[in-house]
């Protein structure tokens, strides 16, 4: 939802601040290695019980998921591929630090079968961002969504600010990721519904050429034919 909806205003105002960032001299891969810091730092306070803390880490890991790309962008490298295959592996890695943080804590702190539902909030999430990449790698459109990665983001800020809420949260957050698998994949379908023409085959093309540009009649074969007939 914050893709499509959001996302445009949000990063003209960091403007900027990407600006200011590059005259130091910081580059997009730097900060995208201290957002990797800030989300291993996060997913051990909040396993350690230090929810608050995990808290303020998971702010700063936000705030350098989103200065990476206006960096990126203020120096005019945003179609460098190695910096978006940097950017997309190491937001797979958060989640999956973040989450496993927090069926750390609940491991450690709640019975039974909890700590589970991180982790398989983290397999909707990986879904989602599976059908995405795969999508655009295809020529699709799979942005959008009640349940993206800043969603993400803030639920998780709120369920780590009131701790009682915790697991009602976490079941929030997966039955939504679920429902956004669902609207991707129903988004793409439509889209390939649509065939495209299959590209016409070399010969065939040749061939189509060769009768545009002279009649058959004048192909040597023919003319051979004609002197024989005349004798």
């Amino acid at each position: 939802m914050f893709d499509g909806h959001w996302r445009t205003n949000f990063e003209r105002g960091l403007r900027p601040i990407g600006i200011g960032l590059r005259r130091t001299g910081l580059q997009a891969d730097h900060l995208t290695g201290l957002g990797i810091g800030m989300a291993v730092a996060s997913a051990v306070a909040i396993g350690a019980g230090a929810l608050r803390g995990g808290l303020v880490l998971l702010i700063l890991t936000g705030l350098c998921d989103f200065l990476d790309g206006a960096l990126a962008k203020a120096s005019g490298i945003t179609n460098s591929r190695r910096g978006a295959f940097f950017d997309s592996v190491t937001d797979r890695l958060t989640d999956a630090l973040l989450f496993g943080g927090v069926a750390w804590y609940l491991a450690t702190t709640r019975p039974g079968l909890l700590p589970l539902l991180p982790m398989a909030l983290l397999g909707a999430a990986s879904l989602v961002s599976y059908q995405r990449a795969k999508a655009e790698s295809l020529g699709f459109d799979a942005r959008g969504g009640l349940m993206e990665r800043a969603e993400r983001f803030i639920f998780l800020g709120v369920a780590l600010l009131f701790n009682e809420a915790l697991i009602a949260i976490l079941w929030v957050m997966l039955a939504l990721t679920v429902i956004t698998a669902g609207q991707r994949f129903v988004k793409v379908w439509r889209q390939a519904e649509r065939p495209e023409p299959l590209p016409v085959p070399v010969r065939t093309r040749t061939a189509a050429r060769r009768r545009t540009t002279r009649p058959v009649s004048q192909t040597w074969r023919e003319r051979a034919r004609t002197r024989q007939r005349n004798r």
